[in-house]
């Protein structure tokens, strides 16, 4: 049973429990799947991987299932498949007020012209 949520994840955090939807995995097949889809962007070491796994057993999103010698194998829990989902629809409706926030300044003409300052966030942001 969950003790608390953990709230919005990290980076981090939300790859790792991507990773579970494939199914049960260990830290180096977690590791590993995570660099292949982000295409070597995101990297994560040891240290922090197992602090992340850690945080999940304690909350409930996901739980050991098997220990061989050093390799552990975990599964994702109910509770972190729900964990899954509401930080797809937070992280979807960021992405909507992102677009929105960008028509509306297309709208206004408050657009920076992004040739001159390279730091500026693209005001118009793809749809989904």
């Amino acid at each position: 049973m969950p003790r608390k949520s953990l709230g919005i994840m990290t980076e981090s955090m939300f790859y790792t429990i991507l990773a579970f939807q494939t199914g049960p995995c260990c830290g180096t097949e977690i590791a590993e799947y995570i660099e292949k889809l982000t295409r070597g962007r995101i990297q994560l070491g040891p240290g922090t991987l197992y602090t992340i796994l850690s945080k999940f057993v304690e909350v409930g999103y996901v739980r050991e299932i098997a220990v061989e010698g050093r390799k552990r194998t975990y599964e994702l829990t109910m509770d972190g498949l729900e964990a899954y989902r509401n930080e797809i629809m937070r992280l979807q409706q960021c992405l909507e007020d992102a677009q929105s926030a960008g028509k509306n300044a297309l709208q206004k003409g408050d657009v920076p012209d992004a040739g001159k300052d390279r730091n500026m966030a693209v005001a118009a942001v793809p749809a989904l």
